[in-house]
């Protein structure tokens, strides 16, 4: 396993563009199960969990191939639907494919999904939905072996609104005959991508980015589509947060600002300049941030994706923070790794409460799942001598070349080895 290695207290300075959006692009490709054609998807990310979905779709059948960051997908070729077990536990974005599966060829074996510990994320949702358009599903050792001669539409109440459970549903109900009402959808901007992209392959789906979606069964989708992944949002929150960390002056490229609001208005309030423009953003920070109090929500409140950033920010305000996590009851674990550097931070259950710092210190630390990871990248920028971030394999599965972006703005962060990392010394981690 690798690791970064960061020398922190650089201000980051610079232009950088984000790369597509993981979560888009996930549902996109297990989507994309329902055309029997060629799909291509163009600025997709080519990050760990991309590749773990493509591994899984090429399982399947299906057939896969690049062209820079353009993927296409063979999906004619689709020979079964039972997806490889080790691969679903990779990530929870695999239980995607069920939905898709189960609509094109009426049968689909499903193991539990993985993906990162940050709590208790039930499949309940997606199960008791497809359920409800007509599929007769049973659980045997932890795989879901579903059946349907034919999905038929329903109205369909989500009891929160999961983004996963809409876009399960959202693809199922392509092909079920008559109308499928889902309500108390997610709204978030990988939803309403979904549906764009499903509609521009034949399907009728009306009222995305609302509460309440109506889905009209079609009999078939074209056999060619070409789309492009929206810009990932939690990507740039996260260099917009490392930039203010750092006191630095940043302008993000290829970004949808509209997509961010609630995250802006939390740095504007912390006294972070921000400026939106036409698929761009600029930010700077020029003074220790104003302390917060945050709420993580279902889109468009505060993403509970950028909560652990925005607590590395937070450990060097001007003041006491208050973040109450909502969606996840173990997305706390950055906790202790940023206490090694010196953040006075402690976790009460699902409430973290941060005391402002003057300062970080380099320290050793591990990424135990993949927005911690980005959390401690964030943290180490700003810190005060060097910082070693072990386990990156969580921050590759959702961020396209981190480190080479971050070079390019200033940071100075470098991919290395195990045998060539050393702990940080005192003298090392302190620097006057």
């Amino acid at each position: 396993m690798e690791s970064y290695k960061i020398i922190g207290s650089n201000q980051l300075q610079g232009a950088v563009r984000v790369s597509g959006s993981k979560n888009a692009a996930l549902a996109l490709m297990a989507g994309a199960l329902l055309i029997e054609g060629e799909v291509v998807l163009h600025n997709t990310p080519r990050i760990g969990d991309v590749f773990t979905m493509v591994a899984l779709l090429e399982g399947l059948g299906v057939r896969a191939r690049w062209d820079g960051n353009s993927l296409y997908l063979d999906t004619r070729t689709l020979l079964h639907a039972e997806p490889a077990a080790e691969l679903v536990n990779r990530m929870r974005a695999s239980f995607y494919v069920f939905g898709p599966l189960l609509a094109r060829l009426g049968y689909a074996r499903m193991p539990h999904p993985g993906g990162c510990q940050i709590g208790t994320r039930p499949v309940n949702f997606h199960i008791n939905g497809l359920r409800a358009l007509g599929a007769t599903i049973q659980q045997e050792n932890g795989t879901y072996i579903a059946h349907a001669l034919g999905l038929t539409g329903a109205r369909i109440y989500l009891d929160m609104p999961s983004a996963g459970a809409t876009q399960q549903l959202m693809t199922a109900a392509v092909y079920a005959s008559g109308l499928t009402i889902i309500e108390n959808a997610a709204v978030e901007p990988e939803v309403v991508s979904l549906a764009e992209f499903l509609n521009a392959a034949g399907a009728r789906i009306e009222g995305a980015g609302t509460s309440t979606l109506y889905i009209h069964g079609v009999p078939h989708l074209r056999r060619y589509v070409e789309f492009t992944v929206i810009p990932d949002r939690l990507e740039a929150g996260t260099f917009a947060l490392a930039a203010a960390i750092t006191r630095g002056a940043v302008e993000l490229h290829g970004v949808m600002p509209e997509h961010l609001h609630a995250l802006l208005a939390k740095l504007t309030e912390a006294g972070v300049e921000v400026r939106e423009g036409e698929n761009t953003l600029f930010v700077r920070a020029t003074q220790r941030p104003k302390p917060l109090d945050i709420r993580t929500m279902p889109y468009p409140g505060f993403p509970t994706d950028l909560q652990q950033p925005m607590c590395s920010l937070l450990t060097l305000a001007d003041g006491a923070s208050r973040v109450l996590e909502t969606i996840y009851e173990n997305r706390t674990q950055h906790v202790p790794e940023l206490q090694r550097m010196g953040a006075d931070i402690v976790a009460e259950g699902r409430t973290i409460i941060i005391r402002g710092v003057e300062r970080l210190k380099g320290a050793r630390v591990r990424a135990t799942d993949l927005r911690g990871g980005a959390a401690l990248v964030v943290a180490a920028l700003a810190a005060h001598g060097e910082t070693i971030v072990d386990e990156i394999e969580h921050i590759d599965r959702g961020y396209e070349q981190l480190e080479t972006k971050l070079q390019s703005l200033g940071a100075q962060i470098q991919r290395v080895q195990p045998y060539a990392v050393a702990a940080p010394t005192e003298e090392a981690s302190v620097v006057s």
